[in-house]
């Protein structure tokens, strides 16, 4: 028997049809992240666990981490071919996972397509994963102008790599998007110009406004004010100065 990769799973979403645009996708949850965002939906996923392999279900956003085999993983992709398109591999963060490329790998060989979520502070492993064609579409989350990036992660971060990474998912020759999170709390809308000036010709750049309708990282920001109406304008009005395609989730 081959062994099992090293891929720690906390969840599955088994099939998803906004999640890969275009396509119906399963969503597997990566455990781990090295960002420790107050507004994370996945708080459960922060840490990598080590429980014994415990059977699949479908999971939603929001619930306990637990850990899925990848045996159970693939054999569950068995009964979805012709029924699914693609794999989104999200998290977390899952370029934590020291057997990533081979989990992608297998996802590939079985024919499936496959799109990763990140957020950009690995990109070598980006890099790496781009230049052997292993992913279909890209997205990256930007999570404040660079010089506010540790405040909102509330982690130390090496920014060039954040800059790499945008410019590798920039001139992949892949489909990609970008997506921010925000509040008032974190942002302001001057903040947008700097973004937008950091990912100046994107093809997609999503807002995604905030909304504590789950468990949050830090359930006191359930308490904050959001933007208004006008203000959302602004801001995507700024925004089409630098990428053409800017849309509210």
């Amino acid at each position: 028997m081959l062994k099992e990769l090293n891929f720690k799973i906390g969840g599955l979403q088994k099939t998803s049809l906004l999640d890969f645009p275009d396509k119906v996708s399963a969503i597997v949850f990566a455990q781990g992240c090295n960002f420790n965002c107050g507004f994370c939906h996945n708080p459960a996923l922060l840490k990598i666990n080590a429980l014994s392999p415990l059977p699949l279900r479908e999971r939603g956003r929001g619930e306990g981490a637990e850990y899925i085999s990848t045996d159970s993983f693939f054999s569950f992709l068995e009964t979805r071919r012709g029924k699914l398109d693609g794999v989104v591999i999200t998290g977390g963060e899952p370029c934590l996972q020291p057997d990533l490329k081979a989990f992608i790998q297998k996802i590939k060989e079985a024919g499936f397509l496959v799109k990763l979520d990140t957020n950009g502070s690995f990109p070598d492993i980006l890099e790496d994963l781009l230049n052997e064609n292993l992913l279909d579409y890209t997205a990256m989350d930007i999570k404040a102008p660079l010089g506010k990036y540790e405040t909102v992660i509330n982690a130390r971060i090496n920014t060039d790599k954040i800059k790499k990474s945008i410019d590798l998912i920039m001139t992949a020759g892949i489909d990609y998007e970008f997506r921010t999170t925000f509040m008032p709390y974190y942002h302001t809308i001057d903040d947008f110009e700097k973004i937008g000036a950091l990912i100046k010709g994107a093809r997609k750049y999503y807002l995604q406004k905030f909304e504590a309708r789950t468990e949050i990282n830090n359930p006191a920001l359930k308490d904050k004010k959001n933007y208004s109406d006008a203000d959302i304008q602004k801001i995507i009005n700024i925004l089409k100065n630098y990428v053409n395609n800017v849309s509210l989730r």
